[in-house]
């Protein structure tokens, strides 16, 4: 398989303070791939980095093979990033703006930057100083997806967007994707990474805590069940892997460990069954598993 980001043992100091504790990751050609935590976790941090910006401490950290930090100007010939707080030059319009970004990579598709202007329901003859936020970060996404690049690098693009507006941004990156592009996203919305992302890695004060396909991390985690029964069921309580049980108006409802499931239902069984739901966690449960904080 062939990587678009590689990273290994990074770490990165500012004086004392070590905002990133020996990072891991990769994002393979042609995936989606979330960074999530929160606020000072290390997600622009460690994107900083990937951007040649910030000179890792220590470890590596590759794009297309290249060194982000010694090899960033190659590498830029071929990303799009997009911050989640777009500052504009304010006497120019977004249309200038979109056409300056896009020109350094020579040529693009004129069409293409059209239709983005009207899916994003952008002006692009007014001044960037009347701009809202929502509208400064329309012509940054525009700017990227009219490009043409290899690897996205979005750190919270969708900050100030309106939920249609975050619809429209979900399917240009649908589109890419489908081009076999790779985009390395850091987000907050849950629901969005959720449906974008092939992979996910959970930052935790630095440290990537968890990476995976949102199924492999799932089975690291509980499932909520609710039955409802023939008879009243006895013993639940005595099984291992059965956790929070409560009686409901429609049945018993409860959380079991994956790797259980199939002796409890068969234990369910023996009640005779009328009514049996399993939920899996949602990423935004896996999140705030890893931020649990003892006692708490």
């Amino acid at each position: 398989m062939r990587y678009s980001v590689e990273v290994t043992g990074l770490d990165k100091y500012f004086g004392r303070f070590q905002a990133l504790k020996n990072v891991n990751l990769q994002v393979a050609e042609g995936e989606v791939f979330a960074y999530i935590g929160p606020n000072g976790a290390g997600k622009s941090t460690t994107i900083r980095v990937l951007l040649g910006i910030l000179q890792a401490s220590k470890g590596t950290a590759r794009v297309f093979g290249q060194d982000a930090w010694k090899d960033a100007v190659d590498i830029h010939k071929r990303i799009a990033y997009v911050p989640g707080d777009v500052n504009l030059w304010p006497n120019l319009t977004g249309g200038e703006v979109i056409d300056l970004f896009v020109s350094l990579r020579g040529t693009y598709d004129k069409a293409l930057r059209q239709r983005l202007i009207r899916d994003f329901n952008l002006d692009p003859t007014k001044k960037c100083r009347t701009y809202s936020k929502g509208n400064r970060q329309k012509v940054a996404l525009i700017a990227a997806f009219a490009s043409e690049v290899d690897l996205y690098i979005l750190d919270e693009p969708t900050s100030g967007l309106d939920p249609l507006m975050e619809q429209v941004f979900q399917d240009c990156v649908m589109e890419q994707k489908n081009k076999g592009k790779g985009v390395f996203l850091s987000s907050h919305i849950m629901s969005e990474v959720e449906r974008l992302c092939d992979r996910v890695g959970i930052i935790r004060e630095g440290e990537v805590v968890q990476t995976g396909t949102l199924d492999e991390l799932r089975h690291l985690t509980r499932y909520a069940m609710t039955v409802t029964t023939e008879r009243t069921v006895e013993g639940l309580d005595k099984l291992a892997g059965v956790h929070d049980i409560a009686k409901e108006a429609y049945g018993l409802h409860f959380y079991v460990d994956v790797t259980q499931m199939g002796a409890i239902i068969n234990h369910l069984n023996g009640f005779g069954i009328t009514k049996l739901e399993s939920v899996p966690p949602s990423l935004e449960e896996l999140f705030m598993q890893h931020y649990k904080k003892e006692g708490a």
